[in-house]
């Protein structure tokens, strides 16, 4: 199985702090919480395309973990695990929902206010209209689209979260680059 590198982070590594985290230290799975929440956050969030949804799934993968940490049999390979718990999270609520579920204004990342009004103005829709866009794709289009591009993750890294071939990433990406590309066409 492939492991997602972490950036190198200031204490133990991910590996020592799952182990302790096993061995019942609430401390060492604390820093794994705040080392990675915010990327969990980022990702859930951006697929779901609500804040407070994006909230709940991530609260939730990380209480699971939590209680899972039994399961994972390579301590290094933790945030892989976690993003493919995330994704996997975010898939299924996806497919509850009802059609279409109206999109959440904060979901688009904030705009500076100190530049200039018209080009904060055109920066806002053009997230806005990527976001929408983001909707259209297929569940798992945007999954694989987000942890390429959002995430900087490799073709391999992803197939391995998402449970899926290489070569199905590969094609997944490039549809939805393709009906980004063209969504997003009058941006240009």
């Amino acid at each position: 199985m492939t492991t997602i590198e972490s950036v190198p982070e200031a204490g133990p590594d991910d590996a020592t702090l799952v182990s302790r985290a096993r061995d019942g230290d609430v401390r060492a799975y604390e820093v794994l919480v705040v080392r990675y929440q915010g990327r969990m956050f980022r990702l859930a969030s951006k697929m779901l395309a609500d804040r407070g949804e994006g909230e709940d799934v991530v609260q939730e993968v990380f209480l699971k973990a939590w209680r899972r940490l039994y399961q994972l049999t390579d301590d290094s390979a933790f945030v892989g695990w976690m993003y493919r718990m995330t994704t996997n999270r975010c898939l299924n609520v996806i497919r509850t929902r009802r059609p279409h579920a109206e999109l959440d204004p904060e979901s688009t990342e904030s705009v500076r206010t100190d530049t200039q009004p018209e080009h904060a103005v055109q920066v806002s829709t053009q997230l806005a209209a990527l976001n929408a866009a983001l909707q259209e794709l297929t569940p798992e289009q945007r999954a694989c689209w987000l942890l390429r591009e959002v995430d900087g993750l490799t073709y391999d890294e992803i197939a391995s979260i998402i449970g899926i071939s290489g070569a199905a990433v590969r094609g997944r990406i490039a549809r939805a680059r393709a009906q980004l590309s063209e969504v997003m066409q009058p941006w240009r």
